[in-house]
């Protein structure tokens, strides 16, 4: 049940877009217990964003989960989701900021997890 949603300053093309998706559905696992079988993930491109006061290419990513993990791997996740925007699009990690949710209700398919 991960999401992940990734607001970027840089325009991104569609094939670049499955690239970043592709790696972000592999990353997930770095977190015990979740897989790419529920994972869903978005990438929102060109957003108009200001970060240290200046236009550098920037991101916001918003990581939310059906339960609880740790910060060790909440760390190794926004390691490796940095380093994806960096060699995908060039948002350095000094311009990329990633916010972690731990969703205690969380419906799919007319149920809930």
């Amino acid at each position: 049940m991960p999401f992940i949603d990734v607001k970027t300053s840089v325009k991104v093309d569609e094939a670049k877009k499955t690239t970043i998706e592709n790696k972000l559905t592999e990353s997930i696992t770095l977190l015990p217990g979740k897989t790419a079988n529920y994972f869903m993930c978005a990438v929102e491109d060109n957003v108009s964003m200001m970060f240290h006061g200046d236009k550098e290419p920037t991101a916001f990513v918003e990581v939310k989960i059906y339960g609880k993990s740790t910060r060790a791997a909440y760390e190794a996740l926004t390691g490796r989701i940095c380093d994806i925007l960096n060699d995908e699009i060039g948002v350095s990690p000094e311009y990329c900021y990633v916010k972690f949710e731990e969703v205690e209700n969380w419906g799919f398919n007319k149920f809930m997890f």
